[in-house]
């Protein structure tokens, strides 16, 4: 899967201890992040990362692009939401092409840690349904 890495400065302690910890879940997977947030993936994990600009110079936005063309299944945004932002219409529209286009979007530790399990899990399988082709999907039943 492809996944990218988002985190605003005052999140980014927060998201070296989510890589640092989750690590493996994101080995052979691929790796996209803005900026600084994928200097400091790379440097934690050790894992390739896909580095783009940093949010406020465009970083936003070439991750949306990847989102409306198909090209990311997941994104994980450890936004700061007490902290105005001036990129602020480039990340709502990050976030509203996340919803146009169905890719799962977590903006904060707890949504990311589910993601990031589920996707570990194989539960992460939303291309096949939206694709109509529910034969190759594993259906949940409750124990």
């Amino acid at each position: 899967m492809k996944i990218a890495l988002i985190a605003h400065d005052e999140k980014k302690p927060m998201m070296r201890q989510l890589v640092r910890a989750y690590q493996p879940f994101l080995q052979g997977h691929e790796l996209f992040a803005t900026g600084h947030t994928g200097q400091l993936v790379a440097e934690e994990t050790g894992l390739p990362v896909h580095a783009f600009n940093s949010g406020p110079l465009g970083g936003d936005q070439e991750i949306g692009a990847l989102i409306a063309q198909n090209q990311l299944d997941l994104v994980i945004f450890l936004r700061d939401p007490l902290t105005a932002q001036p990129h602020e219409p480039d990340v709502n529209a990050l976030i509203r092409l996340a919803d146009v286009y169905n890719v799962p979007l977590a903006t904060n530790l707890g949504s990311a840690e589910v993601l990031l399990r589920g996707l570990n899990a194989g539960f992460l399988n939303f291309r096949s349904l939206v694709a109509g082709d529910e034969s190759q999907h594993d259906h949940y039943t409750e124990p």
